[in-house]
């Protein structure tokens, strides 16, 4: 399944800039980043629960946002891509 992750972290503390390295760091660990702090990751439903517990023990709940979106089959229908950015196609062919 395809996720989009989308965090915003407070950063008016040290605690918080922290905080900010270490969702982006977890997030980079299951898929690509997309913009400053929306990730795209390509997991199956045991890594979807381990990303989403890595991320809910780092964030504040009382100062931060986090959002989990699992994005729907087909993707190429719900997906529209504009800008010179292009994701990776995890379903295409790997190439070193």
């Amino acid at each position: 399944m395809l996720i989009l992750v989308s965090y915003d972290v407070s950063t008016e503390t040290p605690a918080g800039r922290r905080r900010l390295r270490r969702v982006a760091k977890i997030c980079l660990n299951y898929g690509q980043r997309v913009q400053k702090s929306v990730f795209e990751c390509q997991v199956d439903q045991t890594r979807y629960e381990a990303l989403e517990r890595a991320l809910l023990r780092e964030i504040d709940l009382g100062e931060d946002n986090l959002r989990l979106y699992r994005l729907r089959e087909p993707l190429e229908k719900n997906i529209k891509e504009y800008g010179k950015f292009r994701s990776v196609d995890f379903d295409g062919p790997l190439t070193i």
